[in-house]
């Protein structure tokens, strides 16, 4: 059985909760869970200061209630287990995770997946800047799992990522797949500015037009098998994606010639 967490005194400043993980409180009774320590600002705190523990009834590992847009790190470094979001999350969701799954009920903010390597992560509402990116000065975002965005994202949606998925089910900011080394993003609504800016390997997907970079040679029109596995499967998370886009033609954009020239941006023809 899990456990809920339920929001009673909403923090004033960030609230710094790593503990918030089903490898930290795996094995825990609920008073235990409650005395776990928690960063509030610039001072220590028991995570019951905040929370109200229970025996969960749902079947998530870990349900967190309430509008935790000032909680940060949520699920961060887990291995293995579910989560459970009913309501806004904070910064840092999911960071450094390389298992289990984190399902958001609600809007995230910035760096959801941060460096990840692994699991998965739903956000059934929109997501900051930098989802699945690296932190600044690090070579290497995201390196393996998914993550699908059922509305909006911000800017520098994957950037380094090395591997994975990032589906974007609504429209996505500039700078997507900035120096990209591998890995896929797929947007199903509007490609902002610059996509795949500095990219080596990888690919970009849209499903409308968007502004080429010119440093990127058009290719082929093409129908790829792989793209529509992936279609299939995001569908089946409740993502719209249509008939026609699952099996229609692709405009393919070699780039970025600044570098490798290996990655590939991919337009649905209309």
């Amino acid at each position: 059985m899990g456990l809920e967490l339920t929001l009673r005194n909403a923090p004033d400043v960030p609230l710094e909760a790593e503990v918030l993980s089903p490898d930290r409180v795996a094995g825990l009774s609920e008073s235990d869970v409650a005395k776990l320590v928690v960063q509030h600002g610039n001072q220590q705190a028991e995570l019951g200061e905040f929370f109200d523990v229970a025996a969960g009834a749902g079947g998530a590992d870990l349900q967190l209630i309430g509008n935790l847009s000032a909680v940060k790190m949520i699920g961060a470094g887990m291995t293995r287990g579910t989560v459970l979001v009913d309501g806004n999350v904070g910064l840092h969701l999911g960071h450094g995770m390389s298992g289990g799954e984190i399902t958001v009920d609600g809007n995230a903010d910035d760096w959801v997946g941060p460096e990840m390597s692994g699991g998965r992560i739903i956000v059934k509402g929109n997501a900051g800047h930098t989802v699945g990116a690296a932190y600044r000065g690090s070579r290497i975002g995201m390196r393996g799992g998914e993550i699908i965005v059922h509305g909006n994202a911000g800017n520098e949606v994957g950037n380094a990522m090395r591997n994975g998925l990032i589906a974007i089910g609504g429209d996505c900011g500039d700078f997507a797949g900035v120096n990209m080394l591998a890995g896929t993003i797929i947007v199903l609504g509007q490609l902002g500015l610059r996509g795949g800016a500095g990219m080596k390997r990888g690919s970009i997907v849209c499903m409308n037009d968007a502004t080429v970079l010119p440093t990127f040679s058009y290719a082929c029109a093409i129908d790829p098998v792989y793209l529509r596995l992936y279609l299939s499967h995001l569908r089946s998370f409740g993502l719209h994606v249509r008939d026609d886009q699952i099996t229609g033609r692709y405009h393919r954009w070699s780039g970025d010639s600044v570098e490798l020239n290996r990655g590939e941006l991919l337009l649905f023809e209309q």
